[in-house]
């Protein structure tokens, strides 16, 4: 059987916040909103879980101590180490202290390049991927709040367009997935 989508879409953001609200309220599970903006105060009511992208952060910064390290230690004692202005090139340790802004700047670096990357990737907006926006219009001046039929099992279609008309909702569209 298939599942149907609901789009409701709004000219204002506190009408949307408020529209969202009501129907958590009453028990109607929002599956997503699409914004041009972000809109404060929405990832709570809708259920939005906050999300790991400063644990990848730090992994990814992690990473970026480790190469620079790693590659300072071969740059500068195995391949090719040179006496640079009197410091000894015996051991790693002795060389640290020059190179802390090449290390910080490659952690910043890698940990950037890495949230990015991430982040397009679990968005699914690498170039390529599908898209996954139900209107063009809400990457301008329009929102649009999606409810899925299979989620809210205790009401029909009707019921739930009926909820949605009531919160201030300008134009509705039903899709079948």
């Amino acid at each position: 059987m298939a599942d149907k989508v609901i789009y409701a879409m709004y000219d204002d953001e506190q009408i949307l916040l408020r529209g969202a609200e009501k129907l958590v309220e009453k028990g109607v599970k929002v599956k997503d909103v699409f914004s041009p903006f972000p809109i404060h105060g929405l990832d709570p009511v809708i259920g939005v879980k906050n999300t790991r992208l400063g644990i990848a952060s730090f992994m990814f910064g992690c990473m970026g101590v480790s190469l620079a390290l790693l590659g300072m230690y071969y740059f500068m004692i195995q391949d090719w180490p040179m006496n640079i202005g009197g410091k000894p090139s015996m051991a790693l340790y002795m060389n640290i202290p020059s190179f802390i802004p090449v290390t910080f700047e490659f952690t910043v670096f890698c940990a950037a390049h890495g949230m990015a990357l991430t982040y397009l990737l679990v968005n699914k907006t690498l170039p390529g991927m599908p898209a996954r926006n139900p209107d063009p219009r809400t990457t301008d001046d329009k929102f649009v709040m999606e409810l899925r039929a299979s989620e809210n099992h205790a009401w029909t279609p009707g019921e739930l367009t009926a909820m949605l008309e009531s919160t201030g909702a300008i134009e509705l569209d039903q899709k079948d997935i």
